[in-house]
């Protein structure tokens, strides 16, 4: 699974132990994750023109105990982290691209 930030909180998480929460995050109060399948409509909807943000990898067995599968756009579930996101748990990251109409070029690793 996968978790997009900006440049900023990434920079954070480097020199933390876990990876900081998004503003939306901290307002939902857990942390928004997206499967391979839900990354292109979620960029499209929430990072549309930004052109620099961060794709992190999430290596999922590391965070189970805190996940959530819950519904939400399209009545479709959703992984929601009730927890900390540690920053060993991030297998790789990859600044992206997000165009104006929410078009963007994924990294062929991600599945």
């Amino acid at each position: 699974m996968y978790k997009i930030v900006s440049p900023g909180v990434w920079r954070l998480a480097q020199s933390s132990t876990a990876v900081p929460p998004m503003p939306v995050d901290q307002a939902d109060g857990f942390i928004h994750l997206s499967t391979a399948r839900q990354l292109n409509e979620t960029l499209a909807l929430h990072f549309a023109g930004r052109s620099e943000v961060v794709l992190l990898a999430v290596i999922t067995s590391q965070i189970a105990g805190d996940l959530k599968w819950e519904t939400s756009r399209g009545g479709d579930l959703f992984p929601h982290l009730y927890g900390v996101l540690p920053s060993q748990a991030i297998a790789w990251h990859q600044q992206i691209a997000v165009a104006v109409d929410g078009t963007c070029a994924l990294p062929e690793r991600v599945r």
